[in-house]
């Protein structure tokens, strides 16, 4: 679906800096300190570089590889590769080496930017011996050239090309839930018409602040924080470390927040350990203190000038949407995909609720099809699977729909979403089970920070939980257990009270372990890896089944 604009992305930035070349494009904290970055700054740091990448005399529109936590020079650099036309491909800066050598390999990327990063010593061997480097001013220590020195000596390019729109403009291979990772391919049309429309409809402005925080290796954040901020002109903030984080969102003051469930869930977590649950919620009623508390309450959080709240990568209980509303706090719900540049349905003002991911976005076209699948036709429609035309033909529809393998069905406009395709399973019983749903009501509790539901050929469903944050030092408290079980079988009889006797749940299991990216529980945007959830747990489960215990403790 092709979208008519009055300019791509790199001509917006072009026109963002000749209007408003002294205004402040990106904050970057170094060391508790707040670095600027104009636009005129930012546009002649990527023309200097641009000039540089042109003298390697690489292969036109090659793959340039980059691998960073966010930080001010990631956008920079993305902007120099595209002036000089070649294609970006951003790792996740907590990948292991193995994929990082994946990725390099089947990219066949040409040089490789080295950013902001925890772990680079376990990384780095991923990287061909043989591969160029450049290091962005905040890389580990290491010997490559350096992007300060390589600006200092080179003068910019003259003019920055206007490249096709059908040209392509950054591969992002997918976090990898299940299997390797694809590479999908994204062109300057399709990164371009999504960041342009999403600004129209959000009533996004040039007053408007945002903290970036999500991987930028991800388009959820490439599109609504990097390329919508290019379009609309909003000031990026970016955090420094995780200790810190809480202060760098204080000094951002965004107007603009998106999130994911697992961060809306831990805020609320740490709002409830400070002000205890049933207090606030009598507080809340109260109409003479009601918005004093709000105030108070989001003003803790750092989230007291946010006007517009999102969250996005994975369904939001909605108890918990009902909770921020209640502190003044709307939540907008959207769904996207790597595939469709993250436009395909988004909440707005007189379109949401709790459950619901809203309606389809200007320009998309969405239907369900025979077997329950959303099938979306959007301008941030990939080019492809790098590489692999075999399996884009297995997502596209002859009419030119991707299929996204999501279940979902439409109440009064808006898209509830229950499931993945390929996630429903079998019971012993010979009842399909589809486990969102179910975790989507487990995950809603405060003692629940993470739930994976299964059980696949078994009699009944079961349910592994990860503690909330503030509990897991108790775990082996057996006072704690005692208490923690009495809770947790009053949530299963609750939600069992609430769903098909054959979806029924026999037992939950509390799991010892924390499910983090690092372990690989996790993918890079805090989906649950549902296979690797499963395998570690299944020599647990004939004698979690046995137990006749309606909850277990890992041991």
């Amino acid at each position: 679906m092709t979208q008519q604009l009055d300019a791509l992305v790199l001509q917006a930035a072009v026109n963002r800096e000749q209007r408003h070349p002294d205004r402040v494009f990106m904050t970057q904290p170094i060391n508790g300190e707040a670095v600027d970055y104009t636009w005129a700054q930012t546009m002649d740091e990527a023309r200097r570089m641009a000039a540089h990448i042109n003298s390697l005399d690489l292969p036109a529109n090659s793959n340039i590889a980059m691998i960073s936590k966010n930080c001010a020079h990631f956008i920079i650099a993305e902007l120099a590769i595209w002036m000089a036309g070649h294609c970006t491909v951003a790792l996740y800066p907590t990948l292991n080496a193995e994929t990082v050598n994946y990725i390099l390999d089947h990219s066949e990327a040409k040089l490789i930017f080295v950013g902001k990063l925890d772990g680079w010593e376990a990384m780095e061997p991923g990287v061909p011996a043989d591969m160029p480097r450049i290091a962005l001013p905040l890389a580990p220590a290491n010997d490559y050239p350096k992007w300060d020195d390589i600006i200092a000596k080179q003068a910019p390019i003259d003019e920055v090309p206007v490249w096709p729109a059908e040209q392509r403009a950054l591969i992002c291979y997918t976090s990898g839930s299940t299997g390797r990772p694809k590479g999908v391919a994204h062109s300057f049309q399709s990164i371009s018409a999504p960041a342009s429309l999403q600004g129209d409809v959000l009533e996004i402005n040039e007053s408007d602040r945002i903290i970036s925080y999500l991987p930028l290796a991800h388009v959820m954040e490439r599109a609504l924080v990097e390329a919508g901020s290019i379009y609309q002109g909003v000031h990026i903030f970016f955090a420094e470390e995780l200790d810190t984080f809480l202060a760098d969102l204080r000094r951002a003051r965004p107007t603009l927040f998106i999130s994911v469930p697992r961060l809306w869930l831990k805020f609320q977590s740490g709002v409830f350990q400070k002000f205890p649950e049933e207090k606030l919620n009598l507080l809340l009623k109260i109409p003479v203190v009601k918005n004093i508390i709000r105030k108070k309450v989001l003003d803790g959080l750092g989230l007291g000038s946010v006007r517009m709240a999102a969250s996005g990568s994975a369904p939001i209980p909605p108890d918990l949407i009902r909770w921020y509303d209640k502190l003044g706090l709307k939540i907008m719900e959207g769904y996207g995909m790597t595939e469709d540049f993250a436009y395909s349905h988004m909440s707005t003002e007189g379109m949401r609720a709790p459950g619901t991911v809203g309606h389809p976005a200007v320009g998309v076209d969405a239907r369900i099809s025979d077997v329950g699948e959303i099938e979306v036709k959007s301008p941030g429609l990939m080019m492809g699977y790098y590489k692999a035309p075999e399996l884009t033909a297995e997502v596209m529809t002859e009419d030119g729909y991707f299929k996204t393998g999501d279940r979902g069905v439409y109440d009064g406009g808006l898209l509830c979403i229950t499931g993945r395709v390929k996630e429903l399973f079998k019971t012993s019983k010979g009842k399909y089970v589809a486990p969102v749903p179910l975790e989507n009501l487990l995950s809603a509790d405060g003692w629940v920070e993470q739930s994976c539901v299964s059980g696949p050929g078994r009699p009944a469903c079961y349910a592994t939980l990860q503690l909330a944050e503030g509990l897991r030092d108790d775990y082996d408290d057996p006072a704690f257990r005692t208490k923690a079980s009495a809770h947790f079988e009053k949530l299963m009889a609750d939600v069992n009270a609430q769903v098909e006797n054959y979806e029924a749940l026999q037992f939950l299991a509390v799991v010892r372990e924390p499910w983090q990216v690092e372990n690989d529980f996790l993918t890079p945007t805090l989906k649950i890896k549902r296979n690797v959830i499963e395998e570690a747990y299944e020599p647990y489960l004939d004698r979690w089944y046995a137990s006749g215990q309606k909850v277990v403790w890992q041991d």
